[in-house]
């Protein structure tokens, strides 16, 4: 999601007709038994149980890359896949080296005022679930409580072998111990702690392995190509099954993990707001959509 210039009047009276189409369209594809919503705020406050989904878009004022443009293309090198991960040591070096220099900056990002604003939500008694594609755990800092990590967490570390599970700041201070020479090394932040970090020679960057087992470790998180577990996939689903609307902030939904929960939300007759910089999976059947920052959408909330 591309940052757009919400100041300029035209695209604003743009968007506020895009907004009553898509309203409109949505209440005659669907006969649903709603009218029109008037603006972001009146949609929040019609809804009880809202369930809530994020991603990218909700972490970029913390500063948080997100990885695609607003037509919903790449706007960078896709992240590594599960098979490549996982088949190669030379991936593995690459992946890890970019990782060790990008954590000093994700692991530092704070909550803004989207994350701060759907904790309110919460706090309100209106919120469900928020189920969010991020990996950062911002919204628990900023204070949910009723969260489920779809992709998993980039602070956690996994063996591929025995299970076991580690705190990745653990693994950054062996990564460091084993590899001084690149703490020199700095690049831009990438998405999901990543970092630009290329034209370097990996072949000599030393990647540990499970202390216990010998095993590759890998972040807990979930990959490209790589599937959600389906205990995180019912859970979430047991909790949209209890909703009684839907608000999508600051995801494209181009990845089908997320977008399959607008579609059961869809087939159940929820009405479904998105906030969102540019175009999403879902606009066709969007009750309204709002294309502006999340932190300045959600700021009634505050």
């Amino acid at each position: 999601m591309d940052r757009n210039d919400r100041g300029h009047p035209r695209r604003a009276r743009q968007c506020q007709h895009c907004l009553r189409v898509v309203a409109i369209r949505a209440f005659k594809g669907y006969l649903r038994s709603m009218s029109a919503f008037d603006s972001l705020q009146d949609f929040v406050e019609r809804h009880q149980r809202l369930f809530v989904l994020t991603g990218a878009g909700c972490s970029t004022n913390s500063g948080i890359p997100d990885y695609r443009d607003a037509d919903g293309n790449w706007k960078r090198q896709q992240p590594v896949r599960y098979q490549a991960f996982m088949g190669g040591q030379a991936t593995r070096r690459r992946y890890w080296a970019r990782s060790m220099v990008g954590w000093r900056h994700f692991g530092r990002a704070l909550p803004n005022d989207a994350h701060r604003a759907l904790a309110r939500l919460e706090a309100m008694g209106r919120s469900e679930l928020v189920l969010t594609q991020n990996v950062d755990r911002l919204h628990q800092a900023a204070g949910n409580e009723r969260v489920v990590d779809l992709h998993g967490r980039l602070d956690l570390v996994r063996c591929m072998g025995c299970g076991r599970r580690t705190v990745r700041e653990e693994l950054q201070k062996e990564l460091v111990r084993l590899n001084a020479g690149w703490l020199g090394q700095d690049a831009a932040a990438a998405p999901d702690g990543d970092a630009d970090l290329d034209a370097y020679d990996f072949s000599t960057f030393d990647v540990p392995s499970c202390p216990h087992c010998k095993g590759v470790l890998k972040p807990d998180v979930v990959f490209f190509g790589e599937s959600v577990p389906r205990d995180v996939v019912d859970a979430a689903a047991a909790h949209l099954k209890e909703a009684d609307g839907m608000l999508i902030v600051g995801s494209s939904l181009m990845v089908y993990s997320g977008f399959r929960f607008v579609q059961m939300a869809s087939r159940a007759g929820l009405p479904i707001a998105a906030v969102n910089l540019g175009r999403t999976r879902a606009d066709d059947i969007l009750a309204l959509k709002v294309e502006e920052a999340c932190e300045s959408a959600l700021g009634f909330l505050l």
